[in-house]
């Protein structure tokens, strides 16, 4: 019997993986939002064996309209067909990755979970772990594989949009993964306006990692998020960051201590701001 990995996975467990017969699609994620190209470089440097490569602009977002945020969500069928020519059928095991921490990674467990694949894992400290573990690294270009037959399902990944979001204002955890600087508005390198949803409480994604960039033990990470969700259930409360990124960061964290089925309000920071209609805070 096969090991279906939902959240994360370790080095030494892909390791072990690759030799097992089932079907694994190993997807690099890495990418700079300073030098949108920097991502690919490094993967066409060096990349696990038979990793595909994703690109954030091009590959997992849909286009912008100036008041969809700077990473809009894009077509669910467009983007499953993506996949599905990467590979992807129901059963493949999916393992994404970056040399980032993680944000890019969960980005895409968020998004296949969105599409209702449920066996897709980020591995836990990316390429570094994988190094360290004695994986190896290749500069070969994967070859492209036969397309797969995934068909997209119910989602498992919730969303709420920006109507809604305004509308629930006060009744719901919303949780911004954003540094403590952006989110108080003291700086906005990236958005229109600087500031925070009101009433969202800060959580910086960066914070689900240990000082070895793995993520923190799903006890430590349940803890902390329990201290911070009261009055609320995992089911109402919202995540969000500057544009539908790194929110998943918090999300997979919550998933891995088991605190499962929070949304994502995929327009985030970015969207919002766009409007001037809508409220700001900051401090």
């Amino acid at each position: 019997m096969t090991t279906t990995y939902r959240t994360l996975i370790s080095a030494t467990e892909l390791l072990a993986l690759e030799k097992q017969p089932q079907a694994l699609l190993l997807i690099e994620c890495s990418f700079d939002l300073a030098d949108t190209d920097a991502g690919e470089r490094v993967y066409r440097d060096q990349h696990l064996p038979g990793a595909h490569y994703l690109h954030l602009d091009r590959d997992t977002c849909g286009p912008m309209t100036g008041r969809n945020g700077r990473h809009p969500l894009p077509d669910r069928e467009t983007f499953a067909a993506r996949m599905r020519a990467l590979g992807l059928r129901k059963e493949t095991q999916v393992v994404a990755y970056d040399r980032q921490g993680g944000p890019y990674g969960a980005h895409l467990w968020w998004m296949l979970r969105w599409l209702g694949h449920e066996a897709v894992a980020v591995l836990d400290g990316g390429l570094a772990a994988w190094t360290a573990a004695g994986g190896p690294l290749s500069k070969h270009e994967t070859p492209t594989p036969h397309a797969g037959d995934f068909v997209t399902g119910p989602s498992l990944s919730p969303t709420i949009e920006a109507d809604a979001l305004l509308a629930r204002l006060g009744t719901l955890r919303l949780i911004d993964a954003r540094a403590a600087e952006r989110f108080r508005g003291e700086v906005e390198p990236l958005d229109k306006q600087a500031g925070h949803i009101p009433g969202a409480s800060n959580r910086f994604f960066k914070d689900n990692l240990g000082p070895d960039g793995r993520f923190r033990p799903a006890a430590e990470l349940r803890a902390e998020f329990e201290r911070l969700l009261p009055p609320h259930a995992p089911s109402a409360v919202v995540h969000q960051c500057g544009s539908g990124v790194t929110a998943c960061h918090n999300l997979l964290a919550m998933e891995h201590a088991g605190l499962a089925g929070s949304a994502l309000y995929p327009g985030s920071w970015s969207e919002w701001s766009c409007d001037p209609a809508r409220p700001v805070a900051k401090g």
